[in-house]
């Protein structure tokens, strides 16, 4: 682990964005520009889960404007499913889908005067790349075969996954995040969206939680045990009630605890 007393005291703030998915107060316009306001890095949808050619421009302009990193929200493609259903794909054509995505959304990161800066998986691909390792070597191939960036793009996912480790080995630069909304298993995996508690919508304990683990590196599982995590990043949802005061919150209590809030991969 890190030690927290000898660094500067820094920390991202990811959320996924593009989605079209609005709140009871806002809609999914509002939800991104306010969620633009707060976060340091867009994971944005590439048209696999969500998203479309308007979306991702009208991400990627702001994102520039504020000085926020545009990511790759790469996924299966499942836009019925929203991209959180486990695909029976072969390798090669999930790859081909993966560069398309990836594509799509450099084309009008550059377009706004910006650059895609990072990958990260989507839903069902990011929770299968984290376990199976054919899985994590077609997000590696992705990244590896992506001939048209300037450099070699660091994907974002859990440590100590099966991606992480993959990608780790290939050369790939890894950037370890941590989900301030989500439950946790004693074995550092996300619970399952569909078990009771595995999103988590109070603001005090989510304040709580990334509040700890920037001052700790820990995070408490769904039983109890500590889950030792050094995370550059920590995500939060766009996609449910609430997520943009909840984003706010977070933002508010880091600042306040010292912490300055930046883009991992460097873009200012």
């Amino acid at each position: 682990m890190t030690d927290r007393t000898s660094v500067a005291r820094t920390l991202d703030l990811n959320a996924d964005l593009g989605e079209g998915v609005a709140t009871s107060a806002l809609d999914a316009t509002q939800v991104d520009d306010a969620l633009l306001a707060v976060v340091t890095s867009a994971n944005v949808a590439c048209g696999g889960h969500a998203g479309d050619a308007s979306s991702m421009a009208r991400v990627c302009a702001v994102a520039v404007e504020r000085g926020v990193a545009i990511g790759a929200q790469v996924s299966y493609v499942d836009r019925a499913g929203f991209g959180r259903r486990r695909l029976d794909v072969d390798a090669r054509t999930l790859q081909a889908q993966l560069l398309e995505q990836l594509g799509e959304l450099r084309t009008h990161a550059r377009a706004a005067g910006g650059r895609v800066a990072y990958v990260k998986p989507h839903g069902a691909l990011y929770n299968t790349a984290a376990d199976d390792p054919e899985v994590a070597d077609a997000v590696v191939s992705t990244v590896l075969a992506d001939a048209d960036s300037h450099r070699q793009l660091p994907v974002l996912t859990l440590p100590g996954s099966a991606l992480a480790l993959r990608a780790r080995a290939a050369g790939i630069e890894v950037v370890a995040e941590a989900f301030a909304d989500r439950a946790y298993t004693r074995a550092g995996r996300l619970v399952p969206r569909s078990h009771d508690g595995a999103v988590i919508t109070d603001p005090d304990a989510v304040v709580a939680r990334v509040l700890r683990l920037e001052s700790d590196g820990l995070l408490e599982s769904a039983d109890g045990h500590d889950i030792a995590i050094d995370a550059r990043s920590v995500c939060l949802h766009s996609d449910t009630d609430g997520a943009v005061d909840l984003a706010r919150s977070v933002r508010q209590a880091l600042w306040a605890a010292g912490v300055v809030l930046v883009p991992f991969s460097g873009v200012r």
